[in-house]
This record gives structure tokens, C-alpha cells and sequence, in this order.
């Protein structure tokens, strides 16, 4: 898939999801034609938390549930935060659900040496967790 582009359509801004008994906002979500489902985002300005992985597990649920068509494929999560804490990956719904997704932002474009550095990094422990 080098050179993919993301054919996909910006479906909302803070969308109003309604259940019987509350009223969630998600993000942004967006639909994803090459992978046939939607994708939704929630931005942490802060540490991931186990909290955020159970709000975007039910998000997650939440649409497959009420939005999600028959031919859609299921409904992917990302959560975007400031700072990605292995050990609640680890041991969370993150490790398991091949729909939910954790990564670290940055206000910054790192530098070519810096990127260098993190490329490597993932790398090796990529390559440490696979070898568990």
C-alpha cells in the first residue's frame, strides 16, 4: 500500500451521538472508501488514559451500533494525546482490539535526526513485543 492516498470524506466536527439515556460528542469522524468504515478520531491534550481508551471503545461500539450499515466494514478508533503510556497499552483494550489505536502528536514537526531516533525506537520495541 506505498504510496496509498487516504480516499476518504470529512463526515463531522464534534458529532452529537444520541442514546437513550445520554448524549456523547465525538471529535471528528470521518469515512474511509478504500477501507469501507468509518474512522473516529478523539483528540487528547493530554496523557493517554484508561478513561479515553473506554470512551473510544464505546464510541467505537457506539457507531457500529447506530450508524454503521450492513456493507460497512466495523468502525475504527484513534485517539490522538500529548504523551502514549506503554503500560496502559499494554494491559488495556488497546492490546487486544485490532479497531482501537493510541498514537502521540506532537505541536512540532521533530527534526530529520529526531525522527531518525523515534523511527528507531518503535522499531526496537516493536521487535521486543513480538519476541514476548
Amino acid at each position: 500500500m506505498q504510496g496509498q492516498q487516504f480516499i476518504g470524506a470529512f463526515v463531522a466536527r464534534q458529532q452529537h451521538i444520541v442514546t437513550d439515556t445520554s448524549d456523547f460528542y465525538i471529535d471528528l469522524v470521518f469515512y474511509n472508501y478504500y477501507l469501507k468504515c468509518f474512522v473516529l478520531l478523539e483528540l487528547k491534550t493530554h496523557k493517554l488514559t484508561h478513561e479515553a481508551i473506554g470512551q473510544m471503545d464505546m464510541y467505537v461500539r457506539m457507531y457500529d451500533d447506530l450508524k454503521k450499515s450492513d456493507d460497512d466494514n466495523p468502525t475504527i478508533g484513534i485517539i490522538l494525546c500529548t504523551e502514549k503510556d506503554e503500560t496502559i497499552v499494554k494491559y488495556s483494550v488497546l492490546a487486544e482490539n485490532q479497531k482501537l489505536f493510541a498514537s502521540k502528536y506532537r505541536l512540532y514537526l521533530p527534526d530529520e535526526n529526531e525522527l531518525k531516533q523515534l523511527i528507531e525506537e518503535d522499531r526496537i520495541r516493536y521487535e521486543l513485543d513480538s519476541k514476548l
